[in-house]
Protein backbone atom coordinates (compact mmCIF):
# COMPACT_ATOMS: atom_id res chain seq x y z
CA UNK A 1 0.00 0.00 0.00
CA UNK A 2 1.23 3.51 -0.69
CA UNK A 3 -0.81 6.45 0.77
CA UNK A 4 -0.48 9.86 -0.85
CA UNK A 5 -1.44 13.21 1.51
CA UNK A 6 -1.40 16.40 -0.93
CA UNK A 7 0.22 19.34 1.31
CA UNK A 8 -0.82 21.46 -1.17
CA UNK A 9 -0.63 22.63 -5.19
CA UNK A 10 1.88 20.19 -6.63
CA UNK A 11 3.58 19.03 -3.37
CA UNK A 12 2.56 15.50 -2.84
CA UNK A 13 4.57 13.42 0.19
CA UNK A 14 4.27 9.56 -0.80
CA UNK A 15 4.07 7.03 2.31
CA UNK A 16 5.58 3.28 1.37
CA UNK A 17 5.91 1.04 4.28
CA UNK A 18 10.12 2.01 4.20
CA UNK A 19 9.96 5.46 2.31
CA UNK A 20 8.78 8.82 2.85
CA UNK A 21 8.92 10.96 -1.20
CA UNK A 22 8.21 14.62 -0.84
CA UNK A 23 7.25 16.11 -4.72
CA UNK A 24 7.80 19.77 -5.75
CA UNK A 25 7.44 21.45 -2.13
CA UNK A 26 6.02 24.66 -1.66
CA UNK A 27 5.08 25.87 2.26
CA UNK A 28 5.50 29.68 2.15
CA UNK A 29 2.94 32.24 1.08
CA UNK A 30 3.32 34.36 -1.01
CA UNK A 31 5.49 32.09 -3.33
CA UNK A 32 6.46 32.99 -7.14
CA UNK A 33 7.84 36.34 -7.34
CA UNK A 34 5.48 36.99 -4.77
CA UNK A 35 2.48 37.54 -6.27
CA UNK A 36 0.63 33.54 -5.72
CA UNK A 37 -1.20 32.16 -2.86
CA UNK A 38 -1.98 28.75 -2.10
CA UNK A 39 -5.66 28.54 -2.78
CA UNK A 40 -7.62 26.97 -0.76
CA UNK A 41 -5.93 28.49 1.79
CA UNK A 42 -4.42 25.78 3.95
CA UNK A 43 -3.02 25.42 7.27
CA UNK A 44 0.82 23.11 7.98
CA UNK A 45 2.42 22.51 10.64
CA UNK A 46 5.93 21.47 9.20
CA UNK A 47 7.46 20.01 12.54
CA UNK A 48 4.79 17.19 12.29
CA UNK A 49 5.66 16.09 8.99
CA UNK A 50 7.88 12.53 8.59
CA UNK A 51 11.37 12.37 7.83
CA UNK A 52 11.77 12.70 4.46
CA UNK A 53 13.86 10.26 2.54
CA UNK A 54 13.12 11.88 -1.17
CA UNK A 55 12.94 14.84 -2.22
CA UNK A 56 11.86 15.33 -6.09
CA UNK A 57 11.84 17.94 -8.09
CA UNK A 58 9.96 17.85 -11.22
CA UNK A 59 11.13 21.43 -13.42
CA UNK A 60 11.92 24.64 -12.36
CA UNK A 61 8.49 26.60 -12.62
CA UNK A 62 8.72 28.50 -9.22
CA UNK A 63 5.44 26.92 -8.21
CA UNK A 64 7.28 23.61 -7.80
CA UNK A 65 10.81 25.11 -7.44
CA UNK A 66 10.52 27.15 -4.36
CA UNK A 67 13.54 28.56 -3.48
CA UNK A 68 12.52 29.78 -0.30
CA UNK A 69 10.93 26.37 0.89
CA UNK A 70 14.41 24.61 -0.41
CA UNK A 71 16.44 27.28 1.67
CA UNK A 72 14.28 26.22 4.38
CA UNK A 73 14.59 22.22 4.11
CA UNK A 74 17.94 22.10 3.87
CA UNK A 75 18.60 24.45 6.70
CA UNK A 76 16.08 22.24 8.42
CA UNK A 77 15.99 18.34 9.61
CA UNK A 78 13.36 17.40 7.79
CA UNK A 79 15.34 15.48 5.83
CA UNK A 80 16.99 11.89 6.44
CA UNK A 81 20.69 11.97 6.79
CA UNK A 82 20.59 9.93 3.54
CA UNK A 83 17.77 11.19 1.45
CA UNK A 84 18.24 11.41 -2.00
CA UNK A 85 17.29 14.56 -4.08
CA UNK A 86 15.94 13.89 -7.65
CA UNK A 87 16.10 16.63 -9.90
CA UNK A 88 16.06 16.93 -14.02
CA UNK A 89 19.27 17.42 -16.01
CA UNK A 90 18.43 21.11 -16.42
CA UNK A 91 21.93 23.41 -15.24
CA UNK A 92 20.04 26.25 -13.73
CA UNK A 93 18.17 23.83 -11.80
CA UNK A 94 21.46 22.10 -10.50
CA UNK A 95 23.19 25.04 -9.98
CA UNK A 96 20.50 26.69 -7.86
CA UNK A 97 20.24 23.27 -5.79
CA UNK A 98 24.25 23.28 -5.32
CA UNK A 99 24.27 27.03 -4.20
CA UNK A 100 21.62 25.92 -1.39
CA UNK A 101 23.98 23.72 -0.21
CA UNK A 102 22.47 20.28 -1.08
CA UNK A 103 24.42 16.78 -1.35
CA UNK A 104 22.89 13.51 -3.16
CA UNK A 105 21.62 14.97 -5.86
CA UNK A 106 21.17 12.68 -8.59
CA UNK A 107 20.15 13.22 -12.13
CA UNK A 108 17.50 11.34 -13.26
CA UNK A 109 16.58 10.58 -17.09
CA UNK A 110 12.80 9.78 -18.41
CA UNK A 111 12.22 6.17 -18.57
CA UNK A 112 15.24 5.09 -16.54
CA UNK A 113 13.48 3.38 -13.93
CA UNK A 114 15.49 4.13 -10.24
CA UNK A 115 14.44 1.63 -7.28
CA UNK A 116 15.44 3.81 -3.91
CA UNK A 117 14.76 1.95 -0.86
CA UNK A 118 11.15 -0.40 -1.39
CA UNK A 119 10.19 2.43 -4.31
CA UNK A 120 10.44 2.00 -7.98
CA UNK A 121 10.67 5.78 -9.26
CA UNK A 122 10.33 6.04 -13.33
CA UNK A 123 10.42 9.84 -14.40
CA UNK A 124 7.88 10.14 -17.90
CA UNK A 125 9.10 12.91 -20.41
CA UNK A 126 7.45 15.81 -21.19
CA UNK A 127 6.92 17.34 -24.79
CA UNK A 128 6.94 21.01 -23.11
CA UNK A 129 8.59 24.03 -25.10
CA UNK A 130 9.70 25.73 -22.41
CA UNK A 131 13.44 24.68 -23.34
CA UNK A 132 14.31 22.82 -20.08
CA UNK A 133 13.50 19.15 -18.82
CA UNK A 134 10.27 18.21 -16.60
CA UNK A 135 9.04 15.05 -15.71
CA UNK A 136 5.94 13.24 -14.18
CA UNK A 137 6.92 10.39 -11.95
CA UNK A 138 5.54 6.93 -11.40
CA UNK A 139 5.86 5.57 -8.13
CA UNK A 140 5.31 2.00 -7.84
CA UNK A 141 5.92 -0.37 -4.59
CA UNK A 142 5.42 -3.52 -6.46
CA UNK A 143 1.57 -3.63 -5.71
CA UNK A 144 0.33 -0.63 -6.77
CA UNK A 145 1.40 1.91 -9.28
CA UNK A 146 0.74 6.09 -9.12
CA UNK A 147 1.58 8.41 -11.64
CA UNK A 148 1.78 12.07 -10.97
CA UNK A 149 1.48 13.66 -14.07
CA UNK A 150 2.44 17.28 -12.74
CA UNK A 151 2.45 19.86 -15.33
CA UNK A 152 3.71 17.08 -18.25
CA UNK A 153 2.36 17.09 -22.11
CA UNK A 154 1.94 13.58 -23.28
CA UNK A 155 1.32 12.00 -26.29
CA UNK A 156 -0.29 8.31 -27.18
CA UNK A 157 3.45 7.04 -27.38
CA UNK A 158 4.59 8.34 -24.10
CA UNK A 159 1.80 6.49 -22.25
CA UNK A 160 1.54 3.15 -24.27
CA UNK A 161 5.57 3.47 -23.33
CA UNK A 162 4.68 3.92 -19.35
CA UNK A 163 2.15 1.27 -19.57
CA UNK A 164 5.17 -1.42 -20.90
CA UNK A 165 7.05 -0.20 -18.07
CA UNK A 166 5.29 0.11 -15.35
CA UNK A 167 1.63 -1.97 -15.85
CA UNK A 168 -1.59 -0.35 -15.00
CA UNK A 169 -1.71 2.73 -12.82
CA UNK A 170 -3.78 2.25 -9.73
CA UNK A 171 -3.90 5.74 -8.97
CA UNK A 172 -3.27 9.03 -11.13
CA UNK A 173 -3.09 12.70 -10.25
CA UNK A 174 -4.04 14.10 -13.44
CA UNK A 175 -3.51 17.69 -15.30
CA UNK A 176 -6.48 19.45 -15.34
CA UNK A 177 -6.10 23.44 -15.86
CA UNK A 178 -5.57 25.15 -18.97
CA UNK A 179 -4.06 28.26 -17.35
CA UNK A 180 -4.61 31.40 -18.82
CA UNK A 181 -1.80 33.86 -16.99
CA UNK A 182 -0.35 35.26 -19.70
CA UNK A 183 -3.37 35.68 -22.51
CA UNK A 184 -4.18 38.80 -20.61
CA UNK A 185 -1.27 40.70 -20.82
CA UNK A 186 -0.81 39.56 -24.37
CA UNK A 187 -4.59 40.30 -25.30
CA UNK A 188 -5.11 36.90 -26.04
CA UNK A 189 -7.83 34.37 -26.23
CA UNK A 190 -9.55 34.57 -22.38
CA UNK A 191 -11.87 31.44 -23.64
CA UNK A 192 -11.49 28.03 -22.33
CA UNK A 193 -8.55 26.71 -24.72
CA UNK A 194 -11.27 23.50 -26.21
CA UNK A 195 -8.14 21.71 -27.43
CA UNK A 196 -5.63 21.67 -24.70
CA UNK A 197 -9.14 21.43 -22.28
CA UNK A 198 -9.88 18.16 -24.31
CA UNK A 199 -5.93 16.72 -24.63
CA UNK A 200 -6.77 16.22 -20.66
CA UNK A 201 -9.93 14.23 -20.68
CA UNK A 202 -7.82 12.59 -23.71
CA UNK A 203 -5.21 11.58 -21.37
CA UNK A 204 -7.13 10.25 -18.77
CA UNK A 205 -8.75 7.83 -20.89
CA UNK A 206 -6.00 6.39 -22.59
CA UNK A 207 -3.81 6.09 -19.37
CA UNK A 208 -7.11 4.22 -17.86
CA UNK A 209 -6.26 4.79 -14.48
CA UNK A 210 -8.23 2.79 -11.98
CA UNK A 211 -8.72 6.00 -9.85
CA UNK A 212 -7.91 9.77 -11.02
CA UNK A 213 -7.76 13.04 -8.88
CA UNK A 214 -7.06 16.74 -10.32
CA UNK A 215 -3.48 17.52 -9.67
CA UNK A 216 -1.96 20.65 -8.87
CA UNK A 217 -3.18 24.13 -9.98
CA UNK A 218 -4.45 25.16 -6.04
CA UNK A 219 -3.24 28.30 -5.75
CA UNK A 220 -4.35 31.91 -6.88
CA UNK A 221 -3.12 35.08 -7.32
CA UNK A 222 -2.79 37.42 -3.61
CA UNK A 223 -4.75 40.11 -3.24
CA UNK A 224 -2.71 43.26 -4.75
CA UNK A 225 -3.63 40.98 -7.98
CA UNK A 226 -6.45 39.56 -7.24
CA UNK A 227 -8.53 40.97 -10.32
CA UNK A 228 -5.89 38.14 -12.55
CA UNK A 229 -7.57 35.34 -10.60
CA UNK A 230 -11.17 36.15 -12.82
CA UNK A 231 -8.82 35.63 -16.06
CA UNK A 232 -6.82 33.07 -15.36
CA UNK A 233 -8.46 29.65 -14.13
CA UNK A 234 -10.95 28.93 -16.63
CA UNK A 235 -12.20 25.66 -14.88
CA UNK A 236 -12.22 24.31 -11.75
CA UNK A 237 -11.64 20.78 -10.24
CA UNK A 238 -15.25 19.61 -9.67
CA UNK A 239 -16.06 20.67 -13.54
CA UNK A 240 -13.39 18.79 -14.78
CA UNK A 241 -14.53 15.69 -12.73
CA UNK A 242 -18.07 15.93 -14.41
CA UNK A 243 -16.13 15.98 -17.47
CA UNK A 244 -13.92 13.30 -16.84
CA UNK A 245 -17.26 11.13 -15.62
CA UNK A 246 -19.18 11.77 -18.78
CA UNK A 247 -15.57 11.21 -21.04
CA UNK A 248 -14.34 8.47 -19.22
CA UNK A 249 -17.14 6.72 -17.17
CA UNK A 250 -15.29 3.95 -16.24
CA UNK A 251 -12.69 5.92 -13.67
CA UNK A 252 -13.57 6.52 -10.51
CA UNK A 253 -12.56 10.17 -9.30
CA UNK A 254 -12.61 12.45 -6.46
CA UNK A 255 -11.32 15.81 -5.68
CA UNK A 256 -7.67 16.07 -3.22
CA UNK A 257 -7.51 19.19 -1.59
CA UNK A 258 -4.54 19.88 1.05
CA UNK A 259 -4.59 17.36 3.99
CA UNK A 260 -6.97 15.07 2.20
CA UNK A 261 -5.21 12.03 2.24
CA UNK A 262 -5.67 8.80 -0.25
CA UNK A 263 -4.64 5.27 0.29
CA UNK A 264 -3.94 2.88 -2.19
CA UNK A 265 -3.84 -0.62 -2.25
CA UNK A 266 -3.91 -3.48 -4.51
CA UNK A 267 -8.57 -3.82 -3.01
CA UNK A 268 -8.66 -0.22 -4.24
CA UNK A 269 -8.32 3.73 -2.80
CA UNK A 270 -9.95 5.27 -0.24
CA UNK A 271 -9.94 9.02 0.31
CA UNK A 272 -9.81 10.20 4.02
CA UNK A 273 -11.03 13.75 3.61
CA UNK A 274 -8.58 15.83 6.27
CA UNK A 275 -7.50 12.47 7.12
CA UNK A 276 -3.45 14.43 7.50
CA UNK A 277 -2.86 15.40 10.91
CA UNK A 278 0.09 18.15 9.78
CA UNK A 279 -2.19 19.71 6.62
CA UNK A 280 -5.74 21.02 6.26
CA UNK A 281 -7.78 23.35 4.66
CA UNK A 282 -7.87 26.41 6.69
CA UNK A 283 -10.29 28.32 4.96
CA UNK A 284 -12.42 27.77 0.98
CA UNK A 285 -11.24 30.63 -0.60
CA UNK A 286 -11.97 28.93 -3.66
CA UNK A 287 -14.75 31.50 -4.78
CA UNK A 288 -11.63 34.10 -5.72
CA UNK A 289 -10.63 32.08 -8.80
CA UNK A 290 -14.38 31.50 -10.15
CA UNK A 291 -13.92 32.23 -13.77
CA UNK A 292 -14.97 35.94 -15.08
CA UNK A 293 -12.96 36.98 -17.76
CA UNK A 294 -14.88 40.11 -18.17
CA UNK A 295 -14.40 42.03 -14.31
CA UNK A 296 -12.86 45.03 -13.41
CA UNK A 297 -9.28 45.60 -14.65
CA UNK A 298 -6.64 47.76 -12.22
CA UNK A 299 -5.02 50.44 -13.91
CA UNK A 300 -1.49 49.71 -14.31
CA UNK A 301 0.97 52.04 -11.55
CA UNK A 302 4.13 52.10 -10.55
CA UNK A 303 4.86 49.91 -7.44
CA UNK A 304 7.78 52.47 -6.45
CA UNK A 305 6.37 54.36 -3.13
CA UNK A 306 9.78 56.61 -2.84
CA UNK A 307 9.70 60.13 -4.58
CA UNK A 308 13.41 60.17 -4.99
CA UNK A 309 13.07 56.45 -6.13
CA UNK A 310 10.74 57.49 -8.44
CA UNK A 311 12.36 59.95 -9.98
CA UNK A 312 15.81 58.25 -10.82
CA UNK A 313 13.60 55.26 -12.48
CA UNK A 314 11.91 58.03 -14.17
CA UNK A 315 14.96 59.33 -15.63
CA UNK A 316 16.91 56.09 -16.31
CA UNK A 317 13.62 55.08 -18.05
CA UNK A 318 13.70 57.95 -20.13
CA UNK A 319 17.43 57.89 -20.80
CA UNK A 320 17.08 54.35 -22.28
CA UNK A 321 14.09 54.91 -24.51
CA UNK A 322 15.15 58.00 -26.05
CA UNK A 323 18.94 57.17 -26.24
CA UNK A 324 19.25 53.83 -26.43
CA UNK A 325 15.97 51.62 -27.19
CA UNK A 326 16.33 51.95 -31.26
CA UNK A 327 20.07 51.58 -31.45
CA UNK A 328 19.37 48.34 -29.49
CA UNK A 329 16.66 46.98 -31.72
CA UNK A 330 18.28 47.71 -34.65
CA UNK A 331 20.82 45.39 -33.47
CA UNK A 332 17.95 42.65 -33.26
CA UNK A 333 17.45 40.38 -36.69
CA UNK A 334 13.93 40.89 -36.13
CA UNK A 335 13.75 44.64 -37.05
CA UNK A 336 13.30 43.65 -40.55
CA UNK A 337 10.28 41.97 -39.15
CA UNK A 338 8.66 45.38 -38.30
CA UNK A 339 10.01 47.07 -40.96
CA UNK A 340 8.75 44.97 -43.62
CA UNK A 341 5.12 45.17 -42.30
CA UNK A 342 6.00 49.47 -42.09
CA UNK A 343 4.48 48.85 -37.78
CA UNK A 344 3.90 51.82 -36.15
CA UNK A 345 4.48 51.44 -32.49
CA UNK A 346 3.48 52.90 -29.54
CA UNK A 347 5.02 52.48 -25.78
CA UNK A 348 3.19 53.97 -22.97
CA UNK A 349 4.82 54.10 -19.88
CA UNK A 350 2.83 54.24 -16.46
CA UNK A 351 3.30 56.10 -13.49
CA UNK A 352 0.23 56.22 -11.72
CA UNK A 353 -3.51 55.40 -12.46
CA UNK A 354 -3.59 58.45 -14.81
CA UNK A 355 -0.54 59.71 -15.38
CA UNK A 356 2.42 58.08 -17.85
CA UNK A 357 3.87 59.09 -21.06
CA UNK A 358 3.98 57.87 -24.43
CA UNK A 359 6.62 57.48 -27.03
CA UNK A 360 6.34 56.20 -30.96
CA UNK A 361 8.63 54.91 -33.46
CA UNK A 362 7.06 54.50 -36.91
CA UNK A 363 9.13 51.69 -38.88
CA UNK A 364 8.24 52.28 -42.42
CA UNK A 365 9.93 55.56 -42.29
CA UNK A 366 13.10 55.70 -43.95
CA UNK A 367 14.59 56.64 -40.79
CA UNK A 368 13.00 55.74 -37.79
CA UNK A 369 12.93 57.73 -34.97
CA UNK A 370 12.05 57.78 -31.06
CA UNK A 371 9.20 60.29 -31.08
CA UNK A 372 7.28 61.60 -27.61
CA UNK A 373 3.82 61.26 -27.91
CA UNK A 374 1.38 59.44 -30.51
CA UNK A 375 1.29 58.58 -34.02
CA UNK A 376 -1.71 58.30 -36.88
CA UNK A 377 -2.09 54.78 -35.58
CA UNK A 378 -0.68 51.69 -33.31
CA UNK A 379 -0.10 48.53 -35.09
CA UNK A 380 2.22 47.25 -31.77
CA UNK A 381 1.65 48.83 -28.63
CA UNK A 382 3.27 47.98 -25.30
CA UNK A 383 2.10 49.48 -22.00
CA UNK A 384 4.46 49.10 -18.63
CA UNK A 385 5.16 50.85 -15.59
CA UNK A 386 8.11 53.22 -14.60
CA UNK A 387 9.18 50.41 -11.52
CA UNK A 388 9.19 47.62 -14.43
CA UNK A 389 10.79 49.03 -16.64
CA UNK A 390 13.37 50.53 -14.91
CA UNK A 391 13.51 47.04 -13.18
CA UNK A 392 14.43 45.37 -16.52
CA UNK A 393 16.73 48.04 -17.73
CA UNK A 394 18.69 47.46 -14.12
CA UNK A 395 18.54 43.89 -14.49
CA UNK A 396 16.64 42.91 -11.53
CA UNK A 397 13.47 41.38 -12.41
CA UNK A 398 12.20 38.47 -15.02
CA UNK A 399 9.22 38.41 -17.48
CA UNK A 400 7.90 36.11 -14.95
CA UNK A 401 6.97 38.87 -12.68
CA UNK A 402 6.33 41.86 -14.99
CA UNK A 403 3.86 39.55 -17.03
CA UNK A 404 2.66 37.61 -14.74
CA UNK A 405 1.60 40.59 -12.38
CA UNK A 406 0.34 42.35 -15.10
CA UNK A 407 2.55 45.24 -14.57
CA UNK A 408 3.03 44.78 -18.59
CA UNK A 409 -0.53 44.54 -21.57
CA UNK A 410 0.83 44.35 -25.08
CA UNK A 411 -1.58 43.71 -28.60
CA UNK A 412 -0.96 43.96 -31.71
CA UNK A 413 -2.68 44.59 -35.17
CA UNK A 414 -0.08 44.13 -37.61
CA UNK A 415 -1.15 44.75 -41.27
CA UNK A 416 0.09 46.08 -44.68
CA UNK A 417 -0.94 48.99 -47.46
CA UNK A 418 0.17 48.98 -50.64
CA UNK A 419 -1.15 50.08 -53.63
CA UNK A 420 -4.32 47.82 -54.51
CA UNK A 421 -3.01 45.12 -51.64
CA UNK A 422 -3.77 44.58 -48.74
CA UNK A 423 -1.82 42.24 -46.34
CA UNK A 424 -2.40 41.18 -42.77
CA UNK A 425 -0.84 39.03 -39.89
CA UNK A 426 -3.37 36.60 -38.45
CA UNK A 427 -3.75 38.00 -34.28
CA UNK A 428 -3.48 34.02 -33.20
CA UNK A 429 0.16 33.83 -34.41
CA UNK A 430 3.02 35.20 -32.05
CA UNK A 431 4.36 38.91 -32.98
CA UNK A 432 7.93 40.40 -31.96
CA UNK A 433 7.46 43.35 -29.76
CA UNK A 434 10.25 45.49 -29.13
CA UNK A 435 10.59 45.38 -25.35
CA UNK A 436 10.64 42.06 -25.00
CA UNK A 437 12.89 41.70 -27.45
CA UNK A 438 15.39 44.36 -26.15
CA UNK A 439 14.99 42.15 -22.84
CA UNK A 440 14.84 38.63 -24.25
CA UNK A 441 13.67 36.25 -21.63
CA UNK A 442 17.17 33.93 -21.80
CA UNK A 443 19.37 31.99 -19.77
CA UNK A 444 20.80 34.36 -18.03
CA UNK A 445 17.85 36.31 -17.02
CA UNK A 446 16.28 32.79 -15.42
CA UNK A 447 19.14 32.22 -13.65
CA UNK A 448 19.61 35.58 -12.15
CA UNK A 449 16.15 35.12 -11.28
CA UNK A 450 16.49 31.92 -8.92
CA UNK A 451 19.81 33.71 -7.72
CA UNK A 452 18.21 36.76 -6.28
CA UNK A 453 15.97 33.74 -4.63
CA UNK A 454 18.76 31.91 -3.27
CA UNK A 455 20.61 35.13 -1.64
CA UNK A 456 17.28 36.37 -0.09
CA UNK A 457 16.45 32.83 1.45
CA UNK A 458 19.65 30.93 1.63
CA UNK A 459 19.94 30.50 5.77
CA UNK A 460 17.09 32.88 6.62
CA UNK A 461 14.47 31.46 5.76
CA UNK A 462 12.81 30.30 9.02
CA UNK A 463 9.72 31.56 9.69
CA UNK A 464 6.30 30.39 8.24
Amino acid sequence: MIQTTLLSHACLLFQSKETNLLTDPVFFDPHWEDINVLCPKRKLEIDKLPKIDILNISHRHQDHFDIRTLAYIKDSDILAPDAVILAPKDDILLEVLSALGFENVKVDEDFEPMKIRDLTLTPTPSLNQDGWPEHGLVVSDGEVTIWNQVDTIVNPEIIQYMHKLCGRVDFAHLRFMPLLEGNFAHHKSLNLPFEEYSSFLKVANAVAPKFAVPGSAAFRYSDEYGFLNQYSFPTTPDGFLKDLKDFCPGIESSTFFSGDVAKISKEGVEVIRQGSDFVSVEEDDSVLVEFKPVMEVQPIRTRTASADQKAEEKRQVQDFIENQLLATLKLNKVISVWEHWKATYQLEVFEDEKDGDIWSIDFGSPDPKVVAGRLERVNIYEGISYSELASLIQKKTSWDFVGASAQYRTFNNIYRVEKGTFEYFPNEKKFPHPLTEAFPSNKEMDREKFMKDVRKWKGKAFTQ
